[in-house]
């Protein structure tokens, strides 16, 4: 490999260190939510809004990190986020109310505009025709953060468990999820030291006038017979005159950006609305909800992060072969068949109180409360859980509802699982890394950073959404339904982006620019 592209490769791999740091903070909820549902008595709307904190961060970052990436650069604004994400874990670790919980989330939230600006910072670091894989590193990191919560939750779990010494000399066994939160403080603490060892970005310093400093950063990045080249092509795009914010906003809502916006906006709702956040930040909840129990749950949900990492892999084996939207149109087929799976998972459910349960129940609530519902077999989640409640009170259902599932419900928690998995690796070969691939590239370098702002908005706000009413909506309209809905929502993100997304491998960014305002001057 020439050292101009392991340079370019290695500054990738630093900048998409982030992505394992929002991995992992976004992830590890999956675990913690068990815990301080009961500790802090949460009901479902509080539950959702612990969950969804940082996304509801998010919104605000998505507001004024583009723009402050393009006032002092992408470098200075990823150290800021990188410390960000520190001071969050260590409050987030010593939060001692559901209130102190959500702020020290919400904190590390505001860092969750590391998105919107990793994958801008790598594609103006790579070469074209790698680009794709490079700006996918960042998606790589970031499954890879997502298992490495799995498997903190699962091993702190089996620790708190376990009665080991060493466990009650940690407190680990009192003190289980504070533990879950904290470990992230270590890879954010790694990443902000790194970062001082890449450059910044040599399109945001041409862009903003500082030439010798760009021609640096490109002798490093780019083969030394194509530098010249390079530079032209960069001068060219960028034009001699610095534009101003308004400048900005006004040539992205002009009327040639608007077919390249209305692809940017759709393709990111659909990649929220479709319900990855719900497995990823409800993983162990969900497979709780299948009847499994508890250590299963978590045990399963590990599964799902080793599945999400093989299948990025592939992804980012083929982003610039197979191209952009091949990848989303054969991951989109896959998301919306495994939804309907899921769902009818849950629709054959059947859930009874009887001996044998009441048996595996002994010890964990007072049998002689179920007598009223004793035999009475119900078809959905919600009617059980009902019933259940009134028998036994809310508080008992909300801190036995794994051990009564477990016993009560007859599903085929395999097919649950099945579609869960299949719903990851489809989404783990298309809309994961693919969605900031083509934000880093459909847009043009002078109004990148605000442009990728505005789309993440939609992201972010779909993801919130979607986060926090998950919670209120199994509980009202039932497992089935609620994943019935992102099948739904799959297909109509396949329609739409068949229909209007281009293909954007191979070309540079300065050639991609230029295709694109050709296909919108002509209508799309």
């Amino acid at each position: 490999m020439p050292r101009h592209t392991r340079n370019a490769l290695l500054y990738s791999m630093i900048i998409a260190l982030g992505g394992f740091v929002f991995g992992f903070d976004a992830s590890v909820i999956s675990g913690v939510v068990v815990y301080v549902t009961r500790e802090f008595n949460l009901d479902p709307i509080q539950q959702g809004l612990v969950v969804s904190a940082p996304t509801l961060a998010a919104i605000f970052a998505s507001l004024t990190v583009g723009p402050l990436a393009d006032f002092v650069g992408r470098k200075r604004v990823l150290q800021f986020l990188a410390l960000l994400y520190t001071i969050s874990a260590l409050l987030s670790a010593f939060a001692d109310s559901f209130m102190s919980l959500v702020v020290a989330r919400a904190i590390g939230g505001y860092a969750f505009g590391s998105l919107v600006l990793a994958p801008i910072y790598i594609a103006e670091l790579s070469p074209a025709r790698l680009r794709g894989r490079f700006v996918a590193i960042n998606q790589f990191t970031i499954v890879v953060g997502l298992s490495t919560a799995y498997f903190v939750n699962y091993f702190i779990q089996s620790a708190a468990t376990s009665g080991a010494a060493w466990v009650s000399a940690l407190s680990i066994d009192d003190n289980t999820w504070n533990w879950m939160l904290g470990v992230e403080t270590a890879p954010a603490l790694l990443w902000l030291i790194l970062l001082t060892f890449v450059p910044r970005s040599p399109r945001w310093l041409a862009a903003n006038g500082h030439w010798d400093e760009a021609e640096k950063v490109l002798a490093k990045i780019v083969d030394p017979k194509k530098i010249d080249a390079a530079a032209a092509e960069i001068r060219s795009a960028i034009g001699g005159v610095k534009a101003t914010f308004a400048d900005r906003l006004s040539e992205l809502f002009s009327r040639k950006m608007v077919f390249i916006l209305t692809i940017g906006i759709i393709v990111a709702i659909v990649q929220q609305i479709t319900g990855i956040n719900i497995v990823f930040f409800y993983a162990t909840s969900i497979f709780e909800q299948s009847g499994v129990g508890t250590n299963a749950a978590f045990a399963q949900a590990v599964i799902v992060g080793v599945v999400n990492v093989v299948f990025t892999i592939i992804a980012m084996a083929t982003i610039d072969s197979l191209g952009r939207k091949p990848l989303l149109i054969i991951g989109l087929v896959g998301v919306a068949v495994s939804m309907a799976v899921v769902s009818w998972g849950f629709h054959q459910a059947r859930y009874k109180i009887d001996d044998a349960a009441l048996a595996q129940l002994e010890a964990a609530v007072d049998r002689e409360q179920f007598s009223a519902i004793k035999n009475v077999e119900y078809e959905s989640d919600v009617a059980f859980k009902s019933a259940v409640r009134g028998a036994i009170g809310e508080t008992s259902l909300r801190d036995n509802e794994a051990a009564i599932l477990k016993a009560a419900m007859s599903a085929d928690s395999r097919l649950i699982l099945l579609g869960i998995l299949g719903f990851v690796a489809s989404f783990a070969i298309s809309l994961g890394p693919v969605m900031w691939v083509l934000l880093s590239e459909i847009f043009p370098v002078k109004i990148r950073g605000v442009a990728i702002s505005l789309v993440t908005i939609f992201n972010s706000g779909a993801s919130w959404l979607v986060q926090f009413l998950f919670p209120w909506e199994v509980a009202t309209f039932g497992a089935a339904g609620v994943f019935l809905s992102f099948s739904v929502f799959a297909v109509i993100g396949l329609v739409l982006i068949a229909w209007l997304l281009p293909e954007t491998k191979g070309l540079s960014l300065e050639q991609l620019e230029q295709k694109l305002a050709s296909r919108a001057a002509k209508g799309g």
